[in-house]
């Protein structure tokens, strides 16, 4: 039972559908956008609504109130196009974490990625990849991934509160149909790479159960069961919007990294809405 206000930053694709959840379990729930038109539609969810920005430095009326919550659920990815991704996002991580420190903030729960896994052909648990630690595991990240690795071990290390990761996988669901992602693309390289997704009825049920639950100081893996390979679950669909499948190299014999969700499920009793992306799209 989550018997305390809840401040979610970044009321988004994935924030808003949680605070609706939680506003319907009745928990008060402050909300912030960078959008004004926004505002309004998070004030008619029943959601106290902020206006704040991260440019990087944190910016907008009432800050301080909105870091009021004893739990902040920070869901703001960094950015693809800043000139140096990491260095942008540690000055936006560092803005929030000065800012939760300086209000109640107790507990954060931080939205992070499978991004932070490097390019290995093998399962991938959490404990293979501590925060902050990208020796543990070495391989090629993105720029992204490598933020949001370096981002975790700051959140954790932070003495003012304590913080949960969870590790999302490829997010889709609502407007995000896994048809669009590839389709009409040709020559895609390594078919047979496990595919690793997670449905927004997951991402927010997950959070919820967090919450609920009250799991402080864990770092866990979030996706679904069922690892479809890319040629099969992006081919079908594909088809099943009536969009162009893509082509893939068959030559290209290399595979990826399926991460293993285990942790969450023995930890929290979780279990998932949607685990397997593929029959997802038969249904």
């Amino acid at each position: 039972m989550i018997d305390s206000d809840v401040s979610i930053l970044g009321c988004g694709w994935l924030g808003r559908p949680l605070a609706q959840h939680l506003v319907a379990q009745d928990v008060r729930v402050r909300g912030s956008t960078t959008t004004p038109e926004k505002v309004d539609a998070l004030r008619e969810d029943g959601v106290e609504p902020y206006l704040l920005t991260l440019t990087p430095e944190l910016t907008g009326e009432d800050e301080s109130a909105f870091f009021a919550s004893p739990i902040l659920v920070l869901n703001v990815p960094p950015s693809r196009t800043a000139d140096d991704a990491k260095a942008h996002y540690r000055r936006q991580i560092d803005a929030v974490r000065e800012a939760a420190a300086h209000g109640a903030v107790e507990w954060v729960l931080f939205a992070s990625s499978t991004g932070v896994y490097p390019t290995v052909e093998r399962t991938v648990t959490e404990a293979d990849q501590p925060p902050g630690r990208p020796d543990a595991l070495p391989g090629t990240r993105r720029s992204t991934g490598r933020a949001v690795l370096a981002a975790e071990e700051r959140l954790m290390r932070d003495p003012s509160f304590a913080t949960t990761i969870v590790r999302f996988g490829g997010l889709y669901g609502g407007d995000r149909h896994p048809g669009r992602f590839l389709a009409g693309r040709s020559d895609i390289g390594r078919p047979e790479a496990p595919v690793n997704l997670i449905h927004r009825d997951d991402c927010v049920a997950l959070l919820a159960t967090l919450l609920d639950q009250n799991v402080r100081g864990e770092v866990f893996n979030a996706c679904a069961d069922a690892h479809p390979t890319r040629q099969a679950l992006y081919t079908r669909a594909a088809e099943v919007l009536g969009l162009e499948p893509p082509t893939f190299d068959e030559s290209d014999p290399t595979t990826g990294k399926r991460v293993d969700n285990q942790k969450v499920k023995d930890r929290c009793d979780y279990q998932f809405r949607h685990p397997d992306p593929l029959a997802d799209l038969e249904a």
